[in-house]
């Protein structure tokens, strides 16, 4: 993983002087100078460079002053570090392009795409390539120094995050997604627990049980409890990630095409597992749980199939139509843990849930449902704030009446061709407990194949969400 050791906020100018190059903003109305006007425009995403014996410089595009908006300082940095990347350069110096009329988000923002833009995944190259590190930033000049460190803390966590999912299904195994809540919970005084196979199947999570049992790669139920909060008696925030390592479809086997796509399918729980290694680091006063419920989902002798009927950890009884949607019937087990022994103040999941996502909104935006406006109202103010774009769908009682079956409580699919996402908020909806409020986000179009970002590698993950996550819980 190649991404900066060491993020510097001072104006030590000899730094600047043995820096490999220095980076400066140039605002589309606020350029006084003609030579650098010759060269650069300032909107966002332009750059111009002039190197001469004495230093190398490096002019980026932040767009019109007055109009300039945290993203855009987001992708501004993004597209520096692009250019850092691609030269192999191994420190740059950075003047802070904010001023006094900008408030701290500007600042975490801006220290957000200088992190996130210098990540990118060499951890398997056994050649130069694997070899390349950037070793230093150093911001110059007036910059919030709090508000910096915060983004490169909340950004260094998304990199956490996009790591875990980059990873083959060999490495990131629910064995190591395990580990490293372990390994995140003792930096973070947070109690982890994790419960084996014949633990979870013993305490009544048939529905996680069905999916697991196909696979020899043992599974995990993975619980992390940060009490941050004055009291440990406030409700705490639950935070719920589908830890599908590795989707085969099951006996409802997927097309081959792609199919190495589907390491990406325990995107959700990468979320989670980011949220709380920043959590550990920011030490919110709040209380925070996260739950993820991971395996592979396999085909073979013992394969679940499709027309069992599994029961849930709330004694629901599903009918299963295709072993493919399998995301929600481990994810069901962990909501209905979730309201039964920590009744959350409220409960978020996340999770590549449905390609109907994708067909909906592309690589661009984040579906979100659920039962309560002013949860959903919260989380649309969080992605004002992180530039990571939700919209909601429906979840009116008439899709949840098409995930109820003629044989059991309710059935892992809809009407045939029709509402898939929302289908699939449908089916969870019938695990969350009574007055809990809670939203669904479908990531299975932001999590990996997002373009347009210059902070995002579009051939990786991309570790969305959880700076709107961070957000919304006040971290």
């Amino acid at each position: 993983m190649a991404h900066i050791k060491k993020l510097k906020y001072d104006i030590d100018m000899n730094d600047v002087k043995n820096s490999d190059i220095l980076a400066v903003g140039v605002y589309e109305d606020k350029n006084d100078s003609e030579l650098v006007k010759s060269q650069i425009k300032g909107k966002v995403g332009e750059l111009a460079y002039d190197f001469n014996d004495d230093q190398k410089t490096l002019y980026f595009g932040l767009g019109k002053f007055d109009n300039v908006t945290p993203e855009d300082l987001r992708r501004a940095a993004g597209t520096v570090m692009t250019f850092v990347i691609s030269n192999k350069y191994s420190s740059i110096s950075v003047q802070c392009p904010i001023s006094d009329n900008h408030d701290n988000y500007f600042c975490q923002a801006f220290s957000e795409g200088l992190v996130l833009g210098s990540y990118r995944f060499l951890d398997f190259f056994t050649d130069e390539r694997g070899e390349y590190h950037l070793e230093k930033i150093t911001m110059v000049g007036k910059c919030c120094t709090d508000a910096s460190k915060k983004g490169a803390t909340v950004a260094n966590a998304v990199c956490k995050a996009r790591n875990l999912a980059n990873n083959p299904p060999n490495v990131s195994t629910p064995s190591r997604l395990a580990e490293f809540a372990q390994e995140v919970g003792k930096k973070g005084d947070m109690k982890v627990t994790v419960f084996d196979r014949e633990e979870f199947t013993k305490m009544g999570m048939g529905a996680f049980a069905g999916v697991a049992q196909g696979t020899n790669e043992p599974p995990k139920f993975i619980i992390m409890e940060y009490f941050g909060a004055e009291s440990k008696d406030e409700k705490p925030v639950v935070l719920v990630g589908k830890g599908l390592t590795f989707d085969t479809g099951g006996i409802s086997l997927k097309p081959g095409a792609k199919m190495d796509e589907m390491k990406f399918d325990m995107c959700g729980s990468a979320i989670v597992f980011g949220t709380m290694n920043a959590v550990a680091e920011l030490r919110p006063k709040k209380n925070i749980v996260a739950i993820v419920p991971s395996t592979h989902n396999m085909l073979g002798g013992s394969a679940f199939l499709p027309g069992d009927i599994l029961t849930a950890y709330n004694g629901k009884t599903i009918e299963i139509l295709n072993t493919d949607a399998e995301g929600r019937l481990i994810l069901a087990d962990a909501l209905a843990y979730a309201s039964k022994h920590y009744d959350p103040a409220f409960m978020v999941d996340f999770a590549t849930l449905t390609g109907a996502c994708v067909v909906t909104f592309g690589h661009i935006a984040t579906a979100i449902l659920g039962n309560n406006p002013k949860l959903i109202e919260s989380i649309q103010e969080s992605s004002k704030n992180t530039g990571e774009l939700v919209w909601e769908l429906p979840l009116w009682d008439e899709y949840c009446d098409q995930v109820k079956s003629n044989i059991s409580d309710v059935k892992n699919l809809g009407s045939p061709g029709q509402a898939g996402t929302i289908a699939g908020a449908a089916f969870l909806k019938a695990f969350v407990g009574k007055d809990i409020p809670w939203t669904h986000f479908d990531v299975a179009g932001t999590s990996w194949g997002v373009e347009n970002r210059s902070y995002i590698q579009k051939d990786g993950a991309s570790g969305q969400v959880v700076r709107l996550v961070l957000d919304l819980i006040g971290a």
